[in-house]
């Protein structure tokens, strides 16, 4: 057999530039004024792969920070630090998004219900009534195109709104805050939540080392881990999330005169999640659960419906908090600030082709309308030109603004030509500007106009000074715990309970000790009896609190945070599954369903067997089979059964199983005598959720939470 050449040595070489570099095992670390982490070369290092540089060998001094004009200020274009790591981070994976892959979508409209001319020259504000078409892309972020919906993960909420000023996308998420302070740190967060580089797994989920060894590195991602271990991370319906746009943005009014403003989403029809037991096993009943609850609704007419408000406060207000307004991993509690409703936005149809619309729509947080203005919030800045480069290397050409969905439904006319998938059929030799062809007869092109078109908001000057070039976070955004602590404390019992077994849950699959730890140590920093609860749950010592930069602050709890607080009180939206088989009572059947619908509410027939059943009083078709239609795809569930069918289902361990998980998760159960049978073979007890058909209407809108200490242990 022949024998196997050596590599060249330039391909060698060549190889060895692209690792990762074995560096040191313990590099010396160091606080900034935000607190980030610099982990930095020790001493005179002789060795070149220990010293991080670019892909031109430069190497780098400062791996957390974005070059910005001031200490506060924007971000600067000439970071080419920033731009290499961003743009290559854009690239790494095509033609699929690199987070956000899952997606869903739909067309719509917005609606101003309350003008605010004082406030912004946004058209679409100006006057009440205004309207104009909206498409919207809900998604998952961590997992790829083909995983599922249900994973505790955090939400995107992108809106394209089609103005007659062009197109205004705010490009946000079912949580008010983010991970990161800095956009210089968004490839590294993506990286550690994706699938661990050396084995490809696991999929869409957090729960695992390299994730929580960032974070626990990371505290001022403390805030966001709240949230994201909270059920807000595992919605009933993205017709139930909230959505932000996170960043502090500007509106600007006729005057030139600027406010701060940050941007909330509201649905009308509440807030709504699912329990942990519930995500797990929807995955496997429904992947789709969230993409077809969506488009049904909107199929029937059940239009989803959000509140669009707003948060608007000045730099004295700003100067005030005990947090930067610019730092995207804080909010400003409702309490402070409350959110002043002024649109409404309606879903009201589905796309009529998946790739063409949800696929190919492309967000673009630099697009904005005169009226509404970007701030220094170095995450934004960040993403200011990251997601024009992402969007033409996944689209494949600088052409993508064409592709109808993205095009906007005003006309757009400038000297931009050529480009690959050129769709457009541009006359004339104007491709230039000045020019004096019109003087010759021709058309000489579009002009700029001083007037109307778009202009920044000039004022820099806010506690910053733009004459610096510096790579330093404002020593405020060093506080990461204040705010982690207002959520926590603003929680009910419960919630703080499902929160301490989330954490849990997900470091128990961390593998590596010292992480557990450290996590837990940051934990106490934001309650002491958080930490104490996940440290059991781990069956660990509890570990030495970590350091914080800045102690953290007691601020007042806000009732706003809480799901449970703000739990409507309403059947719309909701979904209830009615159980039946032969010879079951047709008339209370069709007297449930009729209640149900009444109070818009959607019921849903549920049989051991599809087709026309024989039933008292007729035959009824079941919209689902019993072992196909488990209980976690609904809200509530109701059963009114035969004493014969009752005895033949006792024996089935689908239908055990439907009213055990119903139990368990802490939602209605009605039904009727005969059903008490199943009832106690699947252990479930009398309570104020389990109850006869006929107080249903009373009871069914709504979860059980007190039951759920009797059905599960929680940290």
């Amino acid at each position: 057999m022949a024998k196997k050449p050596a590599p060249s040595p330039a391909t060698a070489h060549a190889l060895g530039d692209h690792q990762p570099g074995e560096g040191q095992v313990a590099p010396a670390g160091s606080r900034g004024n935000g607190d980030e982490l610099h982990q930095q070369v020790e001493g005179d290092v002789t060795d070149p792969a220990a010293y991080l540089t670019d892909n031109f060998g430069h190497r780098i001094s400062d791996n957390q920070n974005s070059l910005r004009a001031g200490e506060r200020g924007p971000t600067l274009l000439e970071d080419f630090v920033l731009r290499e790591k961003i743009f290559h981070f854009d690239h790494e994976r095509i033609p699929e998004r690199i987070v956000h892959a899952r997606g869903s979508g739909a067309h719509g409209v917005f609606e101003c219900t309350k003008a605010i001319p004082g406030l912004t020259k946004a058209s679409i504000l100006q006057k009440e009534g205004a309207t104009c078409p909206v498409f919207v892309r809900f998604s998952t972020v961590a997992g790829g195109a083909g995983s599922v919906d249900t994973p505790r993960d955090v939400r995107g909420f992108a809106v394209k709104l089609y103005t007659d000023s062009g197109n205004w996308d705010l490009v946000g998420n079912n949580i008010p805050v983010f991970f990161i302070q800095d956009a210089m740190k968004f490839p590294d967060l993506v990286h550690s939540v994706k699938m661990e580089a050396d084995r490809g797994y696991p999929q869409a989920a957090s729960a695992h080392d390299t994730f929580w060894d960032f974070i626990g590195l990371m505290p001022e991602a403390m805030h966001m881990i709240m949230w994201a271990m909270s059920d807000r991370t595992i919605p009933r319906s993205f017709r139930m999330i909230e959505g932000f746009g996170v960043h502090t943005f500007r509106f600007v009014n006729e005057k030139g005169e600027g406010k701060f403003v940050k941007f909330h989403w509201k649905p009308v029809l509440g807030i709504q999640s699912t329990t942990w037991d519930e995500a797990v096993k929807i995955a496997g009943a429904d992947p789709d659960f969230h993409r077809r609850d969506l488009f049904e609704a909107i199929d029937a007419g059940d239009f989803p419906a959000w509140d669009l408000g707003v948060q608007v406060f000045d730099e004295a207000f700003a100067k005030k908090q005990p947090y930067d307004v610019l730092d995207a991993t804080k909010l400003i509690p409702e309490e402070d600030i409350p959110v002043e409703i002024v649109g409404r936005m309606t879903l009201n149809r589905n796309v009529d082709n998946f790739f063409a619309e949800t696929e190919q729509v492309a967000f673009l947080p630099s697009n904005i309308i005169p009226g509404i203005d970007f701030s220094n919030d170095p995450l934004l800045q960040g993403r200011l030109f990251s997601y024009l480069d992402t969007q033409k290397s996944r689209l494949g050409t600088t052409n993508f603004h064409q592709i109808p969905i993205n095009a906007p439904k005003c006309p757009f006319h400038n000297f931009q030509r050529d480009g690959l998938m050129q769709t457009l059929v541009p006359t004339g030799r104007a491709n230039y500007e000045p020019n004096s062809l019109a003087e010759a007869g021709e058309n000489g092109g579009p002009r700029a106009s001083a007037e109307t078109g778009f202009t920044t908001f000039a004022a820099n000057d806010e506690r910053n000074d733009p004459a610096q070039k510096l790579r330093v976070r404002a020593e405020l955004f060093a506080d990461h715990f204040s705010q982690a602590r207002l959520f926590y404390l603003s929680q009910t019992e419960n919630e703080q309970a499902h929160i301490a077994s989330a954490l849990v849950f997900e470091l128990s699959k961390v593998t590596l000790d010292h992480v557990r730890a450290r996590v837990v140590g940051q934990l106490r920093n934001i309650d002491e009896d958080l930490a104490k609860r996940v440290a059991a749950g781990l069956a660990i010592d509890l570990p030495a609190k970590e350091p914080a930069a800045r102690a953290p602050v007691d601020l007042k709890p806000s009732d706003a945070l809480s799901i449970q607080k703000n739990a409507d009180d309403t059947m719309e939206g909701r979904k209830v599954a009615i159980l039946f088989a032969e010879g079951s009572d047709k008339a209370a059947i069709d007297t449930l369903k009729g209640a149900i619908e009444g109070a818009g509410g959607t019921a849903f027939l549920v049989a051991p067997k599809v087709g026309g059943i024989k039933v008292r009083g007729g035959t009824l078709k079941a919209d689902g089979q019993l072992a196909g239609s488990p209980s976690v795809l609904f809200d509530a569930v109701a059963s009114i059964l035969s004493d014969e069918q009752a005895k033949v289902l006792s024996k089935q361990g689908a239908a055990v199983q439907w009213f055990m998980d119903a139990y368990g998760h802490c939602k209605t159960i009605a039904h009727n005598d005969a059903t008490q049978l199943l009832l106690d073979k699947a252990g479930v007890e009398k309570d104020g959720g389990v109850v006869a058909i006929e107080k249903f209407e009373s009871v069914g809108t709504r979860r059980h939470w007190a039951r759920e200490a009797k059905v599960r242990d929680l940290a």
